[in-house]
């Protein structure tokens, strides 16, 4: 049985590659730069790009029965080939707001994308798994400059708290449905195992460092003036309307232990595992 990983090289893809080689796999990651994967020894890597059908064919998907599914745009042309080739099994990463739970989750910018990757699965086999991962702690290393630089962070919304999750929890979770079958027909929603204000979030990356870093809340207005010009307006939308409703309604904890069986990983151990990030050079 071999397994293909799309999305290899990103930071669920190279977890879930060594997860799976050390858990005895046969792995074959598919990138668009071979040349530049820099994955472990043992995984079989391949060119090809999820969008353009024409670099899917038989070297990608020969002996593949399984495979994970990086939410990439235009991955319909992936899921299609995949299932031409006679992969029956898919494991899609997808976003916790596809559930559309909340009113701000409809039409955003993340369920409208990951609702139409799940369809272009579930839409064609019924042998799907969705993971549906709340927050990335990943996402704070938008911070990570100013960190670096000595620099305030400028954030509004410090109140607000969420349950960002370790990258390593979801491709471990994802590990486990690609090697069994126990999960078949889920939709499996994941978080970090508890509920941080975005000041405490900073708090612990501190800790992390050993230093002080500043922080200043600013406005939602004053945010949107600051980074407009590098976050998308739907993108924008869908930050605040996050951060201001979980000022009041905190992000419930739905940690991977349900699907790996050990607890989930602190966000101070994702900082301590991300501490060369914030670091000066």
């Amino acid at each position: 049985m071999t397994i293909l990983v799309t999305g290899a090289t990103g930071a669920v893809g190279r977890h879930l590659v060594a997860t799976l080689l050390a858990r005895g796999a046969a792995v074959r990651a598919l990138t668009r730069k071979p040349d530049d994967a820099n994955l472990p020894a043992g995984v079989e890597v391949v060119a090809g790009d999820l969008a353009d059908a024409t670099t899917l064919g038989s070297q990608v998907f020969d002996g593949v029965d399984r495979a994970f599914v990086f939410p990439a745009e235009g991955v319909e042309a992936f899921v299609t080939a995949a299932i031409a080739h006679g992969v029956h099994r898919f494991t899609v990463l997808s976003s916790l707001a596809a559930a559309k739970e909340f009113q701000r989750d409809h039409g955003s910018a993340s369920q409208l994308h990951h609702s139409a990757v799940e369809a272009v699965v579930t839409g064609r086999t019924d042998a799907w798994t969705i993971l549906r991962p709340g927050t990335f702690a990943n996402n704070l290393l938008s911070w990570a400059w100013q960190i670096r630089s000595g620099a305030p962070i400028r954030a509004p919304y410090l109140a607000s708290a969420q349950t960002p999750i370790h990258e390593y929890d979801v491709a471990e979770a994802a590990a486990e449905t690609l090697l069994s079958d126990d999960h078949l027909g889920e939709v499996i929603p994941l978080t970090g195992p508890q509920a941080l204000t975005r000041s405490e979030q900073v708090a612990i990356i501190s800790e992390a460092l050993g230093r002080e870093i500043p922080l200043v809340e600013i406005t939602p207005e004053e945010f949107r003036t600051e980074t407009a010009q590098f976050i998308p307006e739907p993108v924008m939308k869908m930050l605040l309307d996050y951060w201001h409703d979980t000022l009041t309604v905190p992000d419930v904890p739905r940690p991977a232990t349900v699907v790996t069986g050990r607890p989930g990983r602190t966000l101070a151990e994702w900082a301590a595992d991300h501490r060369a990030d914030f670091e000066a050079a």
